[in-house]
């Protein structure tokens, strides 16, 4: 765990998400990740499309106009526009995707000054924000999805084999 003042928060975090991400899924098969609860409902492999989606043309894009412009106009990231992309989803080549630009990000923000997170940017639906705080939004999108993850496996993997003890769980996935 870091606690340092002189780098940008939640960089800790945002590094972990795939080692996270891959202990959830530990024990899926190909089926198990295209597996969805319900017709409106993401399967894992949605959400890894998503992720790897979200990554490069919603977080990276964000923080590069933040730091190259003036109080740029940034746009909401629309998951529902994209949702034929994900559902055509191959999750280890979205998840292979998603970890190495994460790699790449993670290693970009960590040679910034904790100052740059000040930057600031006027997001269409939020309005004015600052870098730091798109990097806790970007920690709270991350944790959403571990959180949607782990329901998702736990309902398709474990669940089911749990016997008796199935009656104690109301999952959502």
């Amino acid at each position: 765990m870091s606690f340092m003042e002189d780098q940008l928060p939640c960089l800790d975090l945002l590094e972990e998400t795939p080692d996270i991400l891959r202990s959830l899924m530990c024990e899926l098969s190909d089926e198990d990740a295209r597996w969805k609860p319900a017709e409106d409902r993401f399967s894992v492999a949605e959400v890894l499309a998503h992720l790897s989606h979200s990554e490069g043309h919603c977080y990276r894009a964000r923080v590069d106009r933040i730091l190259g412009e003036e109080m740029p106009e940034i746009e909401p990231d629309d998951a529902q526009m994209h949702l034929e992309r994900y559902r055509s989803a191959d999750p280890e080549e979205d998840f292979a995707h998603f970890e190495e630009q994460r790699e790449i990000n993670v290693e970009f923000l960590r040679g910034l000054p904790a100052s740059a997170g000040a930057r600031k940017a006027r997001h269409r639906e939020a309005g004015e924000i600052t870098l730091s705080e798109m990097l806790h939004e970007w920690a709270l999108h991350d944790l959403g999805h571990v959180r949607q993850i782990a329901e998702l496996v736990r309902a398709r993997k474990y669940l089911p084999g749990a016997g008796p003890f199935a009656r104690h769980y109301r999952l959502q996935p």
